[in-house]
């Protein structure tokens, strides 16, 4: 990560391209484990972190956009889950509908890409700025 308070935005994307690759792991792990008796679907919690972050800031919307300087990316740490650790609607405890998986890892993906799409515009600016 950059220390220089200019590159803040960069540094949240990364921090949110590193949270997004993270699910994408997780979330195959759960399709791989779909037939798993008593396996418990995992997820990651980022998305509540930088809210946190950001109304931190004293912003009221959640926009992530360059004005966003001041996160401290340090404190966006994602950290795993069990989702409904004790529920499960099938007889072997397993509680992993493929369905869903396979629609939250899609929206993922859309969502990772969107990230890098973003980092890659930031970097693209910075370059066209330093070429002047």
């Amino acid at each position: 990560m950059f220390e220089s308070g200019a590159f803040g935005y960069v540094n949240v994307l990364s921090s949110a391209a590193d949270a997004a690759w993270t699910r994408n792991e997780i979330l195959n792990n759960n399709i791989a484990n779909v037939d798993t008796p008593g396996y418990k679907r995992q997820d990651i919690r980022f998305e509540s972190l930088l809210r946190n972050e950001i109304a931190r800031q004293g912003r009221t919307d959640s926009t992530l956009d360059q004005k966003v300087n001041n996160v401290d990316y340090r404190r966006l740490t994602p950290y795993v889950y069990t989702d409904n650790s004790g529920l499960s609607t099938r007889l072997d405890g397993n509680n992993v509908d493929i369905d869903i998986e396979e629609a939250e890892l899609a929206s993922n993906q859309l969502m990772y890409d969107g990230i890098i799409e973003g980092l890659n515009s930031e970097f693209s600016r910075m370059k066209a700025v330093l070429s002047k």
